[in-house]
């Protein structure tokens, strides 16, 4: 008998069934033929310990460690741009991220391609790294098989019914027996949801596109910040030798394997342009993936409250990377009954229960 059937195989799946792995017996079921296919596979893999909701902000805080002692991390750091007509913007995204002045000159030292003439402001810290997304997915996946976690690819579930057990969940390839269901789909949460007669919670997939362009005038970029327009309008990042650049849209959609849209690509592109020197050149590559968020932009994690079999662990929006490693803890706290390593009060904004009207 399965103590915990983990539905998805990208970074909360995978994160999940490790820690769970030490409480029972635990199997994934990933649809793909790959992990963290979906969004997990197409994130800016950055560690910004001040980006998201609070709850958030308090998960990529209790995560650092983890990702320290790994050794995920590489340096990059952040920088916001803006111009006399983003003052507002620009001060609020400073705050937000904590960030201090530098001068323009400071931040054209950093990014040459900088446009003194458009550019007035700039703000930088260096608390901003890379994550080795690779390895962070590995990580997991070799502490959950230590502890006996199997972990397969290529099971798309098809149907789940309730049993004297638990749950049956049926795959194309055979029935599983599990006490408990562990939701951490993504995109498709809500759907696995209704499989499992379980009210949704009212996710929502939206799409965020990128394009990877050539290295901007001969160039290397490797070791420059990650840039960002004021409002989170536009970013571009570093990438192999070239740059990533996206419109950061969040366009409201349906779960399915996202494709960039070239209309969208090119409002991205058009919102960069002024702040650079050189000419947008044609797209190496291009691709979109979708980030998936409550109604209220928390995770969702803990059993449901009309049946504590159902378990979710849920609505990572972009943040699913850097929050992994907290985020899995908590669950493993909340299942596993013992002392929260987060408040009582971010245990409750995280909670299913704080949706027990719908």
């Amino acid at each position: 008998m399965i103590d915990f059937l983990v539905i998805g195989g990208g970074i909360a799946g995978i994160s999940a069934a490790a820690r769970l792995s030490k409480l029972g017996k635990t199997v994934v079921l990933e649809g793909e033929t790959a992990l963290g296919y979906h969004a997990s596979g197409r994130s800016a893999a950055m560690f910004e310990e001040n980006y998201g909701a609070p709850t958030t902000i308090a998960l990529n805080a209790a995560s650092r460690a983890f990702h320290e002692d790994k050794e995920l991390l590489s340096p990059r750091g952040i920088m916001l741009v803006g111009t006399s007509t983003e003052a507002e913007a620009f001060e609020a995204d400073k705050k937000s991220l904590k960030l201090t002045d530098i001068a323009v000159s400071e931040a054209q030292d950093m990014i040459p391609i900088l446009r003194a003439d458009n550019i007035d402001r700039a703000a930088y810290h260096a608390d901003a790294w890379d994550i080795d997304t690779d390895r962070l997915l590995q990580s997991f996946r070799q502490m959950g098989q230590e502890n006996g976690a199997q972990i397969l690819t290529g099971r798309e579930v098809t149907q789940i019914r309730r049993a004297s057990h638990g749950w049956q969940v049926t795959t194309a390839a055979e029935t599983y027996d599990a006490k408990n269901i562990v939701n951490a789909a993504g995109a498709w949460v809500d759907q696995i949801a209704d499989m499992a007669s379980i009210p949704p919670l009212g996710f929502t997939p939206l799409r965020r596109s990128m394009a990877r362009i050539a290295a901007p005038g001969g160039h290397d970029p490797r070791n420059w910040p990650m840039l960002f327009g004021p409002g989170e309008d536009w970013y571009a990042k570093p990438d192999a030798g070239a740059l990533i650049v996206s419109p950061a849209e969040e366009d409201p959609t349906t779960p399915h394997d996202a494709y960039a849209d070239d209309m969208t690509i090119a409002e991205g592109f058009a919102r960069y342009q002024p702040y650079v020197t050189e000419p947008v050149t044609r797209p190496l590559s291009t691709w979109a993936g979708l980030r998936t968020f409550a109604p209220d932009r928390n995770l969702v994690l803990g059993p449901d409250v009309n049946d504590s079999s159902f378990i979710w662990c849920a609505g990572q929006g972009g943040y699913g990377m850097q929050s992994a490693p907290g985020a899995s803890q908590a669950l493993a706290d909340i299942i596993g009954g013992g002392t929260y390593a987060l408040p009582i009060e971010t245990m409750a904004q995280l909670s299913p229960a704080r949706f027990a009207d719908r």
